[in-house]
């Protein structure tokens, strides 16, 4: 038998009668699963038991040793009945929780519930019998049971009281009703309306519940009643930024003014600002929180991202370089950021190096697709070849990806022809591979093999009829090329339907409907897009219908910018030619 709590036969049988000696609670083992986890954690107050006064007979005696030697031999259901039956005869609260336990340990839920009622009755004032009761009862989905038993458990918590509070929703974590969840919290917690605990009980119930402004409102009033109370500040925020980003991040600015040294908050704030995109902001509160966390690893890595995310190469890579030293988890993912930082200071031999000590793992691909991109750039075309065709030989299980790479790297270097053969000789051995037949798709049109591009993403449509990449691109093909526009606009339909939040998808939408005429509409897609992404072929389209829709001021001022951040562009230069007076 494994991990079941066991007695000794003789301590088994005294635990379960009122005899001279004392009696021997049972040993909980490490791992065993116990409901009452989920509502109290704090260790019971030490009190007497209500023990009956109950002689050993031999009935009693056989009923125990069947219980225990049936336990010991595996037998975890004969053990809890028999364990069961014998605490409705005796009517000892030890011999019921030992039921209990056993019926749980065999997840024998129904069991363990009747044991754990007669456990209760046979002691009421038992927070642990209460805690087991009330586990058992959320895992049966029995709200209607439960409010008296917990209700009961928090009118004993005493001084712990705030803590229970602040627990109550452990409780009700895996209840899938949630709004249901928040009724009962509101009810438990109503006694103790005027504790900031029981607001925040509430508001943590609502957050579940998906009931932001019912939460945000109780956050509210646990901070009118303890108006520094870092947690609620920042519950409250979360809550808000649901509704409104920016309103969460005004709320946590607001409290650190009255209370700058709340450092979670501040650290809350900071990644808020990261996720508002105001980087040298979220920088400057990351560096002042370097102040009280020197040595926090994790303070460290985000003051290194947000530098490289503002091109300081000096302070990302001083920062980075610091985790080298410290048990930081993601190491590989430094030396890739290091390995990045070198190539933009061109130290290029340096990025080769930090790229080569990435162990197999997450990073390994992307580092392996740098070291073959940085050969190529360096005018090594074969020997970034070859390293790739090393990493596809070695057993990787990134074949495809690496295959897809070396399309790309003679792909960047004006090589599309045999990009094309490369994936169609693999495509070859492997006809239904779809990220084989997307590429080579897309370099067949590139070469004018539209007859090839059609009949690799139909094929693809076929294999996988949710690749909303593959009835996009033959979309838009047919709307480059002003050809079937009515069946170019349902194949970007599908795609959309599949993913509606796709700028690249949105933007081939922008460009049927410009081809078919409806400027309105193709202007209204192509500004979604580009508000997502501003890639430089999303400004061309977007461009040339302000072009043709005579707002020609806006179209060279989104052609312009869009040239300044991306030089260099071959589909955004040639718009801008053409429409060059």
């Amino acid at each position: 038998m494994t991990d079941q709590p066991s007695l000794p036969i003789l301590a088994a049988v005294a635990a379960a009668l009122v005899v001279t000696a004392c009696a021997q609670a049972p040993d909980r083992r490490s791992g065993e699963t116990d409901p009452a986890q989920t509502v109290r954690e704090a260790k019971p107050k030490e009190r007497a038991e209500p023990l009956p006064k109950q002689e050993l007979t031999g009935q009693i005696l056989y009923q125990a040793l069947l219980a225990e030697i049936a336990g010991q031999r595996g037998n975890i259901g004969l053990s809890a009945s028999a364990y069961l039956d014998l605490a409705r005869s005796t009517r000892d609260p030890r011999v019921a929780r030992r039921a209990a336990e056993i019926a749980l340990h065999g997840r024998n839920l129904e069991m363990a519930l009747q044991a754990s009622r007669l456990w209760v009755e046979l002691d009421p004032e038992s927070s642990q019998a209460r805690q087991m009761m009330a586990g058992l009862l959320v895992s049966a989905n029995r709200l209607d049971e439960l409010q008296p038993h917990v209700a009961q458990l928090l009118a004993q918590e005493g001084e712990n009281l705030s803590d229970g509070l602040l627990r109550l929703n452990r409780l009700f974590a895996r209840h899938p009703d949630k709004k249901a969840v928040l009724a009962i919290v509101d009810q438990l917690t109503l006694p103790y309306i005027g504790l900031a605990e029981a607001h925040f009980a509430r508001a943590q119930a609502a957050l579940n519940a998906a009931e932001w402004q019912r939460g945000v409102a109780e956050a509210d009033k646990a901070l009118a009643l303890r108006p520094d109370w870092d947690v609620a500040v920042m519950l409250k925020a979360q809550l808000q930024r649901m509704d409104s980003p920016e309103t969460a991040t005004e709320t946590l600015r607001a409290f650190l003014v009255r209370h700058p040294q709340a450092r979670e908050v501040r650290l809350q704030y900071a990644r808020s600002l990261v996720g508002a995109r105001k980087f040298p902001q979220a920088r400057a509160e990351f560096q002042r929180l370097l102040g009280d966390f020197p040595g926090n690893v994790d303070v460290i890595y985000a003051v290194a991202v947000l530098s490289m995310q503002l091109s300081d190469w000096g302070a990302a890579e001083e920062n980075f370089k610091k985790l080298l030293g410290n048990d930081f988890a993601e190491m590989d993912t430094v030396r890739l950021y290091l390995g990045q930082i070198a190539e933009e200071r061109k130290r290029y031999e340096e990025a080769l190096r930090w790229y080569g000590e990435v162990a197999p793992g997450e990073q390994h691909l992307a580092a392996q697709l740098r070291i073959a991109q940085l050969l190529a750039r360096q005018g090594k075309l074969e020997e970034g070849r070859r390293h790739l065709r090393d990493a596809r030989e070695a057993g990787n299980d990134d074949r495809i990806q690496l295959l897809l790479a070396e399309g790309q790297l003679l792909r960047d270097a004006g090589q599309a022809k045999a990009a094309f053969e490369l994936l169609d000789a693999s495509l070859a051995t492997q006809p239904e591979q779809p990220d084989l037949l997307y590429e080579s798709a897309l370099l067949a049109e590139k070469l004018g093999r539209r007859d090839v591009l059609e009949n690799n993403l139909r094929k693809l449509i076929r294999i996988k009829p949710d690749h909303a990449h593959a009835y996009n691109a033959l979309g838009y093909s047919l709307a480059e090329r002003n050809e079937r526009l009515a069946e170019a606009e349902q194949l970007i339909v599908k795609a959309l339907q599949l993913s509606p939040d796709d700028p690249f998808i949105i933007d081939s939408m922008g460009w049927v409907l410009y081809r078919k005429g409806d400027n309105a509409g193709a202007l209204s897609h192509l500004q979604r897009a580009f508000s997502i992404r501003p890639d430089p072929e999303i400004a061309a389209h977007l461009g040339e219908v302000l072009w043709a829709a005579g707002r020609r001021d806006e179209a060279k001022k989104t052609w312009q910018e869009a040239a300044k951040a991306n030089p260099g562009n071959e589909v955004l230069a040639e718009v801008i030619k053409r429409f060059s007076p």
